[in-house]
């Protein structure tokens, strides 16, 4: 089984910030695009496509045996088929990339708080998370809509500023 056939793409490469180090890279199946590498750094995930995705930016990721899919902030969902066994590469060993993403991406997570709405034990809410961007400063506070609760709530803006601030009282962010 192969871990890695190659280094990361001198595409990847070049496009490093100061500092910034290739932490896992693997090849993806062919229908992704691109150079065909999914590339982690310190600092963002690289399609293959070219596209950079910070770490702060990248909510919900799942693994399977034939795709990695994610939610990027203000983006949307992103698909990245893997190599099968009957792929040209053979089977290729996605474990140290998994757990680098995992690792980087909640790495990023200062808080991470469910609050139940309308009411206090409701199964419906918002989850509110403030994120940091590796060996950044800012906290950026994000408000997520869980399934049910509807945006067009004239209430809801009040209480996810109600939650956020009390929230934020109690971490110190």
């Amino acid at each position: 089984m192969a871990l890695f056939k190659r280094g990361a793409p001198a595409s990847v490469r070049s496009r490093l910030g100061r500092g910034e180090r290739v932490l896992a890279h693997a090849p993806v199946a062919a229908g992704a695009g691109g150079d065909r590498t999914l590339t982690a750094t310190t600092e963002a995930l690289y399609l293959p496509d070219g596209h950079r995705v910070p770490w702060s930016d990248i909510d919900q990721a799942r693994w399977s045996t034939d795709t990695l899919t994610f939610v990027e902030e203000g983006a949307g969902s992103h698909s990245i088929p893997l190599c099968s066994p009957e792929s040209p590469d053979g089977a290729v060993d996605y474990r140290r990339l998994a757990e680098t993403v995992s690792e980087r991406v909640t790495s990023t997570i200062l808080v991470n708080r469910f609050v139940p709405y309308p009411e206090e034990d409701s199964g419906s809410g918002f989850r509110l998370v403030a994120r940091r961007s590796p060996g950044g400063t800012d906290v950026h506070w994000r408000a997520h809509l869980g399934e049910g609760t509807d945006a067009a709530d004239p209430h809801l803006t009040d209480a996810v500023s109600r939650a956020l601030a009390s929230l934020r009282e109690q971490m110190g962010v």
